[in-house]
C-alpha cells in the first residue's frame, strides 16, 4: 500500500513537470491580463513585414480610477524634429500623418479608457521607418476630492534591417529557459529514483517483518500444541 501510494505521487510530480511549457523559438514572456508590467519594446524590424511598437505605462495605484489618451510622434533617421503620426482616445484612433495612413493599427488596451498599453502595429515596414518613436500618455487620475493630470513618455529607437538577426540577450534568455526546464526534469528523475528505492526498501522490510511475525506465530502455535499433547498423556 505504501509502495503504491509513494510511487503514484512520484509519477504525478513527473507528469506535472513534463507539462511545464517548452519555450518556443523566439517566444517572449509577457504579463497576464490581471497585472501590468512595463516591458520594453523590440527595436529591430524587418523590411516588408509588420512590427509592434511597444509602449506600456502602468498605474502605480491600481485602485485609482483613471482615463488616458495617447499620442505617438516620429523623428526619422537623420532628421531634427518630431512630427505627430498617431492619436488614440475614447473616440478611437486617428492617423495624423499621410506617411502612415493605412499602415498603423492600434495594438494596445481595448474596451477601456484606462489605457496602460499604448502599443501600435506598423504594417509593411520600410527602411524609411527607421528612427525614433515617442509615445505620450496623457493620464488623469480621479481621486476623491480632485483630479491629477500627469504626462508620461516612452521612447523607442527603431532600426529596420533586410533580414532578422537574433540579439545576444534573446539567445541567452532562450538558453536559460531550456536549461531551467531540463534541470527540473533531471531533478525530478533523480527524486523518482530515490523515492522508488526508498519505497522498495520499506516494502522489503515490511515483507521481512511479516514473514518473521508469521514464523513466530507458527512457532508459538506449535509449542502450544506440544504442551497440549503432554498434558493429555
Amino acid at each position: 500500500m505504501h509502495f503504491s501510494v509513494g510511487l503514484s505521487l512520484c509519477l504525478l510530480g513527473f507528469a506535472l513537470v513534463s507539462l511545464f511549457p517548452q519555450p518556443a523559438r523566439g517566444q517572449a514572456l509577457y504579463e497576464g491580463r490581471g497585472a501590468c508590467a512595463e516591458v520594453d519594446s523590440d527595436t529591430e524590424a524587418v523590411a516588408g513585414v509588420g512590427f509592434k511598437l511597444g509602449c506600456i505605462s502602468c498605474k502605480r495605484r491600481t485602485e485609482v480610477i483613471a482615463t488616458a489618451t495617447v499620442e505617438w510622434y516620429f523623428r526619422g533617421k537623420g532628421e531634427a524634429d518630431f512630427f505627430h503620426i498617431y492619436s488614440y482616445n475614447e473616440d478611437g484612433a486617428t492617423v495624423e500623418s499621410d506617411n502612415f495612413v493605412g499602415r498603423v493599427d492600434w495594438n494596445g488596451s481595448k474596451r477601456s479608457n484606462d489605457i496602460q498599453d499604448a502599443s501600435i502595429y506598423l504594417l509593411n515596414v520600410t527602411f524609411n521607418d527607421s528612427g525614433t518613436y515617442q509615445c505620450f500618455f496623457n493620464r488623469i487620475l480621479a481621486y476623491d476630492n480632485y483630479d491629477y493630470t500627469t504626462v508620461i513618455s516612452k521612447v523607442v529607437k527603431l532600426t529596420v534591417v533586410a533580414k532578422a538577426t537574433r540579439g545576444t540577450a534573446s539567445i541567452v534568455s532562450e538558453f536559460m529557459m531550456y536549461f531551467t526546464v531540463i534541470g527540473l526534469q533531471v531533478w525530478l528523475l533523480i527524486e523518482m529514483i530515490y523515492c522508488y528505492r526508498k519505497i522498495s526498501a520499506h516494502g522489503e522490510e515490511a515483507l521481512r517483518e511479516a514473514a518473521n511475525a508469521e514464523y513466530l506465530a507458527i512457532a508459538t502455535e506449535g509449542k502450544d500444541n506440544c504442551g497440549g499433547v503432554q498434558v493429555g498423556e
